[in-house]
């Protein structure tokens, strides 16, 4: 089956997509004979002007509703348009999980890019996090547009990292003068000391950082706080510690952890107990992932009180 490229353009209603898009597809550099299909989930105040585009063989088509979103209607058009590539003006209100439900089997993501207006940003955060979040998540670019000399970059960086540490963050003042973000993130505890002190508030960086970054711990010896979490899943003589975290909002918070072997250094350890652990951090097979990962050999080990705030989250 031959593969389609999908071009995704993400963001609320008046972020710039429409412009964007529009310009791209004038620029004569596009145009390498493959019909394109502009799937428009939304419409806003700019509307597209097809006559001035430089790529050929574009066929526009609206979404007026979710309802439309169904595999079966993108394959149908797929066929009719003999589709060899397709760019998506997604609507802002619509979760990409649904998109991703319905992409035809031969539909393949290519790009990402959001954008949003920097002097609605972080009134849109505060009060549909969700959905910022869920626009932000999987994006390889975050463009904030019409962005002014008095915003402080940091409110707007610190919310892409809390979410990805993966895109490149633009901002594009009201002249039209882009300038990429060169903020450096450093992680909130030093990973080259001979303990690595992870204090209750950095629990989720540091998570996220193992994941990301598993190669850099190995052989270190880490000092954290944790919840037990005991399971026959797990091997005789280990547990899983680990915190509550919040990516997004509450209904996504999960219970995430690492094997820890306690090498007998607390006895009777329950589900729900607190305790701190100074450990070496190994890869090894282990049942609780089910496959090779970060197994913590316990050097030390000591019942605690439960933290201050007991969820974690990254921003």
């Amino acid at each position: 089956m031959e593969e389609i490229s999908v071009y995704m353009f993400l963001g609320f209603l008046e972020s710039g997509k429409t412009q964007f898009i529009q310009e791209t597809l004038e620029d004569p550099r596009m145009e390498n004979g493959e019909r394109t299909m502009l799937l428009v989930c939304e419409e806003g105040e700019v509307e597209y002007s097809p006559e001035k585009f430089a790529v050929q063989n574009v066929a526009v088509v609206t979404l007026e509703s979710a309802e439309e979103l169904t595999m079966e209607n993108l394959e149908a058009l797929t066929k009719k348009h003999k589709v060899q590539r397709v760019v998506v003006e997604y609507n802002g209100t619509w979760l990409l999980q649904q998109f991703f439900d319905a992409m035809p089997e031969s539909w393949v993501i290519n790009q990402i890019m959001t954008f949003f207006d920097a002097t609605t940003f972080l009134n849109y955060n505060a009060n549909m996090r969700q959905l910022v979040f869920d626009k932000i998540q999987m994006t390889q670019m975050v463009v904030f547009n019409r962005f002014k000399g008095e915003f402080d970059k940091m409110d707007f960086h610190k919310v892409v990292r809390g979410i990805s540490r993966r895109p490149d963050i633009v901002y594009e003042y009201l002249g039209g003068k882009p300038e990429f973000d060169e903020i450096e993130d450093p992680m909130p505890f030093d990973k080259t000391a001979p303990i690595i002190e992870i204090a209750d508030r950095d629990f989720a960086w540091f998570y996220r950082d193992m994941a990301e970054n598993t190669a850099e711990y190995v052989g270190k010896t880490v000092r954290f706080k944790g919840m037990a979490a005991v399971s026959r899943k797990v091997p005789k003589g280990y547990i899983v510690l680990g915190r509550h975290i919040m990516t997004c909002c509450e209904a996504d918070i999960a219970y995430d952890g690492f094997a820890v072997k306690l090498n007998d250094l607390v006895k009777g350890v329950q589900t729900r107990d607190w305790l701190t652990v100074t450990a070496k951090i190994k890869i090894e097979y282990n049942s609780a992932y089910q496959s090779e990962g970060p197994v913590f050999i316990a050097e030390k080990a000591e019942r605690a009180e439960p933290p201050e705030e007991v969820v974690v989250t990254y921003y």
